[in-house]
């Protein structure tokens, strides 16, 4: 089973001064900062997944955030994705390179954004490994499988769908999945096609994912599962591998339930892709620092966050209503640096370190929660991650490029040259993690 990560442009600064929070003079945004699979001794995954969605712009589709600029969308295409990502190197030369159409961002409108012609003309000249037909996701789940009738009476009853009723849905998606098939014929099978399975219930997936494959498909990915729960997921691979081929690869597209993927392997299950490790760094509260753990399970830390007083948008905002002095804030944000740096140094105890972080993560933590009660219960539980991350020390225990290389650093929730370095390791932790299972169950 393979891991694929979704292309969102991450990259970093790798000569970024964390001391002085500032890029290096000159520094040249995409040019002179790095992937993760550059930055890190290891890749730390089995291949790139890239969006159509993200690099191409469609009619009727708003840009969506972090998307390529036209110039970026040319070179791609005329470099190839491969060599554009830098991901051309000897060692990633045989990893998979996988295209879809990202079917998020056109959701609403009333067919996909992209013919199956546009969409293999741009997989192709792009040297994609592997590539998605133009499918039309369905969010409505059904696990009773009802029938596409009384699935349509049900949305109707809630106010429908916009752009397209689940059947249009339905019924577009496999005739793009025939139309695709035949153009990578026409152009010499530059890539190996993708069938992606769209339906309303496990049973109306798996009508889907039979048909694909007397179409020719030996590569299934199935869609729709980012909102489904762990039980929905096992309700539709079990209806899927009940009507198609044992030989025939699935994919799952978006898989959300990055921990549970060992749930998944008796499926049969040839790869996934997830954001979910490195997009844990940046938004999760508690659980953004991974580490492996006892009993072949993953190990979380909160990191300790420190945003800059007078940059972090909500403290601006305070600043500026007069809830927080920003001088006063500035210095306590250089003394809450200080304390982690030093604790990190073993020149500030653990009982001090904790005061101070928790003191300055207090101020946020004012103009997130106004009820005195509710503050007082926040900023307990605040002072008892922290001290609980600090006893840890996890960034310690890693060996990792990215924890050797800045230390301390890694653990501290504070811009995005920090958080995506954080995001790198957890990528790298979590592929690791996954080679495990693997290894466990064969």
């Amino acid at each position: 089973m393979k891991f694929l990560y979704s292309d969102t442009q991450d990259y970093v600064d790798p000569d970024y001064d964390f001391e002085l929070d500032e890029h290096k003079p000159g520094r040249r945004r995409y040019w002179d900062d790095r992937y993760a699979h550059e930055l890190m001794e290891e890749t730390p995954y089995d291949g790139l997944l890239v969006s159509m969605s993200a690099i191409k712009a469609a009619k009727g589709v708003s840009a969506s955030k972090g998307r390529y600029s036209v110039a970026e969308e040319q070179r791609l295409q005329r470099v190839g994705a491969r060599k554009f990502l830098r991901f051309d190197g000897i060692q990633h030369r045989d990893k998979m390179l996988m295209g879809d159409c990202g079917a998020f961002a056109y959701a609403d409108q009333p067919k996909p954004a992209y013919t199956p012609e546009e969409v293999v003309e741009f997989y192709a000249n792009a040297e994609f490994t592997h590539g998605c037909h133009p499918d039309h996701i369905i969010f409505n789940f059904m696990p009773d499988n009802p029938s596409r009738q009384s699935a349509e009476c049900r949305v109707a009853e809630t106010g429908g769908l916009p752009g397209a009723s689940i059947g249009q849905r339905f019924d577009v998606t496999l005739a793009n999945a025939r139309e695709f098939l035949r153009y990578v014929g026409e152009e010499g099978n530059p890539f190996e096609p993708i069938g992606v399975v769209q339906g309303w219930s496990p049973e109306s997936m798996a009508e889907a994912a039979a048909e694909l494959e007397a179409m020719g498909y030996g590569y299934l990915a199935i869609g729709g599962l980012v909102p489904l729960k762990t039980p929905e997921i096992h309700l539709v691979l079990q209806a899927i591998r009940a009507r198609i081929r044992s030989s025939t690869a699935i994919h799952l597209l978006g898989f959300a339930k990055a921990d549970q993927i060992h749930e998944f392997t008796k499926y049969g299950v040839a790869s996934f892709d997830s954001t979910s490790p490195l997009i844990r760094a940046f938004k999760d509260a508690r659980r953004n620092y991974y580490l492996p753990g006892e009993g072949g399970k993953l190990e979380y830390f909160a990191a300790i966050r420190i945003p800059q007083a007078i940059e972090n948008t909500r403290m601006v905002q305070a600043i500026k209503r007069g809830t927080l002095n920003a001088t006063d804030l500035q210095i306590e944000e250089q003394v809450a640096l200080a304390a982690i740096r030093g604790f990190d140094k073993g020149d500030v105890g653990l009982e001090e370190a904790t005061k101070e972080l928790s003191r300055y993560q207090g101020f946020m933590n004012l103009v997130l929660e106004e009820n005195p009660e509710k503050l007082a219960n926040l900023n307990l539980k605040t002072a008892s991650a922290i001290e609980g991350t600090l006893r840890a020390a996890p960034w310690k225990r890693c060996q990792c490029s990215i924890c050797r290389a800045i230390g301390v650093e890694v653990i501290i929730f504070r811009s995005a040259n920090r958080n995506r370095r954080r995001g790198f390791h957890n990528l790298g932790v979590y592929h690791s993690h996954v080679r495990q299972i693997l290894e466990s169950q064969s």
